[in-house]
């Protein structure tokens, strides 16, 4: 069983660049399909990235251009660097591990993201 820990959150302003990690433990990190997702207040958790085994990453739109999603299989920890942040970013990010062979889901903890002038 994979468990998880964010960090990296925290308050900045609209512009600005944060880095999330997620180090995971207690199984084979390379084993995982690794995503980031997020939760607004009065919405509902979505898809921000994610990055299978083979280190390929895919978007949502509204983040394209913007964030990266990367992983270091040494290290057990996938990144999200958030750059050119909006208001509309904040909420509350959460590191998701996938088993690419049992589709196991495994959640981190969260961490608060606000972007606020």
């Amino acid at each position: 069983q994979v468990q998880l820990v964010e960090s990296g959150g925290g308050l900045v302003q609209p512009g600005e660049s944060l880095r999330l990690s997620c180090a995971a433990s207690g199984s084979i990190f390379s084993f995982y399909v690794m995503g980031w997702h997020r939760q607004a207040p009065g919405k509902q958790r979505e898809l921000v990235a994610r990055i299978d085994t083979g280190g390929t990453p895919n978007y949502a739109d509204s983040v394209k251009g913007r964030f990266t999603i990367s992983r270091d299989n040494a290290k057990n920890t996938a990144y999200l660097q958030m750059d050119s942040l909006k208001p509309e970013d904040t909420a509350v990010y959460y590191c998701n591990a996938e088993n690419h062979f049992t589709g196991k889901s495994t959640w981190g903890q969260g961490t608060q993201v606000t972007v606020s002038s």
